[in-house]
């Protein structure tokens, strides 16, 4: 019974952090930027600029926004792209583990034996954490990418500072998430125990027994063919 409820357990907790993480492909605020905004004057103005991974943007003090969409695939930076593929990779397998970590399932009537369904459920959660490896590597690379231009601009000041934004944070949450929904259900994988059948090995004596038995038998025969009218009586101690 606990099986089962780990295994559901699991799933949910994989769901969710592919919920996240397709959350993070939409949301803004990947890396921001604060201009201004120091004290010494009447009017404190301040300006942020963010990007995502589909747009640059740009606020004022009075919440009005001005964005540039990138452009066509091959102008687009090549790390963007690559944070896109891996995030896309990632997703993919994350939505065919989760098929086949539905029929591996022990509540479910679909998927075969029990063996099958370990199977199954170890597959499906090998995927998952495949998906899980993918979408780290893409929240780090833009990571990198955020970090190298801050030190950047602690060499130039005349240079942008970003931060990172929340959606790294909430992906690097949803890959946590899903390893440990991959977790739970790797513990409840088990093989199942089915007697493997052997071929019983008899022992010497049993073997010397069975060899003086059938010679005996075969000189009985022959003696009853010579002497049909004579009984042999044969004992075994």
């Amino acid at each position: 019974m606990w099986r089962r409820q780990i295994q559901i357990l699991g799933l949910l907790l994989c769901l969710l952090g592919w919920g996240f993480v397709g959350c993070t492909l939409a949301m803004d605020c990947w890396r921001v930027a604060q201009l201004g905004g120091q004290g010494g004057s009447s009017v404190v103005v301040t300006a942020w600029y963010w990007s995502d991974l589909w747009r640059d943007c740009y606020e004022d003090s009075t919440a009005l926004v001005n964005c540039v969409d990138f452009g066509v695939l091959w102008r687009v930076k090549s790390y963007i792209q690559a944070v896109r593929g891996l995030l896309m990779i990632g997703l993919s397998l994350g939505l065919t583990g989760t098929v086949i970590t539905f029929l591996g399932l022990e509540c479910t009537y679909i998927g075969g034996d029990q063996r099958s369904k370990d199977r199954m459920l170890t597959t499906g959660s090998a995927l998952h954490l495949l998906g899980c490896v993918s979408d780290v590597a893409a929240y780090c690379l833009y990571i990198n990418r955020v970090v190298e231009a801050f030190l950047h601009s602690k060499a130039d000041p005349s240079k942008l500072s970003y931060e990172i934004g929340p959606p790294l944070y909430l992906g690097l949450v949803a890959s946590f998430l899903i390893f440990l929904g991959c977790t739970f259900q790797c513990i409840t994988a088990r093989r199942s125990n089915h007697p493997l059948r052997h071929p019983t090995v008899p022992l010497i004596g049993e073997k010397e027994e069975r060899q003086a038995l059938r010679g005996q038998k075969r000189t009985m025969s022959k003696g009853s063919r010579i002497f049909p009218n004579r009984t042999a009586s044969v004992v075994i101690v």
